[in-house]
């Protein structure tokens, strides 16, 4: 075993700019932000199996700006650190290519990766691996002007020294915002067809429009295109902490809720939704939506589906 030493635009999965040797960037003191706006989160968690070498077996979470976080980098190669903690996370695309929203297989040793495979290199304690056997998973990157990446959101799986040693497992986040769609789905509902099913930025993509009322929400990906209309009771804007009881067109006084996808969809609903997260630009247009759902489909069911959003919220 080696020793090691160890967002003024609009969110998005943008890459902007070309991708030139990056240098330290500290985590700076966010802008104030508008009552009701989402936070930025910058955090790592992982979890080590018996017998890892980086890890020894244990588990850790750790969150700026208790535990600060430093990135550097560009979307070719990036590098995560935690001083306090002495933890350090290498990720970084295929030579020649980018890091974009995607799953990467097959990582090799970052420093030293051959051919077309990506890099990971995740050392801690000044514990690292000559070899590594990995995966990883980016959501959501974004780079500045200089090609320098000022938000990330990834997970990785390490394997040290071979493919079949004990795995370390994490994901890291540098001023991120929650991305996905989760449902679960009872084994009678007609939309989720019993299923539960979780959506990221690194297999899905997602889309919402809309302002203080009502709320039009996509996510595609894993072969799905889902739908979501969130609306407050005709004549009032939705409040965030406040559970609506709904139906789908919002009818005898009801807020609305009506979630379809894949052709499925309903004739009636009825159900319930929590708005927890909701942030409007200077025009009154949706920038930030988050909410969790309950809909059954139909009259005189049981079968519920279950869900949550969250739209960098």
């Amino acid at each position: 075993m080696r020793s090691t030493a160890l967002p003024a635009k609009r969110l998005g999965h943008a890459l902007v700019g070309l991708a030139v040797a990056g240098g330290l960037i500290a985590v700076a003191a966010p802008a104030q932000a508008a009552a009701g706006d989402p936070v930025a989160v910058s955090s790592y968690a992982y979890t080590s199996a018996e017998g890892d070498y980086i890890g020894q077996g244990k588990s850790g979470t750790y969150k700026d700006p208790q535990s600060p976080m430093r990135i550097s980098g560009t979307a070719e190669s990036l590098t995560v650190s935690l001083p306090d903690a002495e933890w350090s996370i290498d990720i970084a695309a295929p030579r020649g290519d980018k890091l974009r929203p995607g799953v990467y297989r097959g990582a090799e040793r970052a420093a030293f990766r051959t051919g077309r495979s990506p890099g990971l290199d995740v050392s801690g304690g000044s514990r690292g691996c000559n070899e590594v056997y990995g995966s990883f998973s980016v959501n959501q990157i974004e780079t500045d002007a200089d090609g320098k990446v000022t938000l990330l959101d990834a997970s990785f799986t390490q394997n040290c020294e071979n493919a079949t040693a004990p795995a370390l497992k994490g994901a890291v986040k540098y001023r991120a915002y929650p991305l996905s769609y989760r449902f679960q789905s009872d084994p009678d509902d007609y939309i989720g067809a019993g299923r539960t099913v979780s959506y990221t930025g690194s297999t899905s993509t997602f889309k919402a429009s809309g302002g203080a009322s009502r709320v039009h929400y996509t996510a595609s990906g894993k072969r799905d295109d889902w739908s979501a209309d969130i609306g407050a009771p005709k004549g009032q804007t939705l409040e965030v902490g406040k559970t609506y009881q709904a139906n789908r067109f919002g009818d005898d006084g009801l807020a609305e809720l009506d979630v379809y996808g894949n052709g499925r969809g309903c004739n009636t609903t009825s159900g319930e939704f929590k708005v927890t997260k909701l942030a409007l630009d200077e025009a009154g247009e949706l920038k930030a939506f988050a909410a969790t759902f309950k809909q059954i489909c139909g009259s005189g069911g049981t079968a519920a589906l279950n869900g949550t959003i969250h739209y960098y919220a």
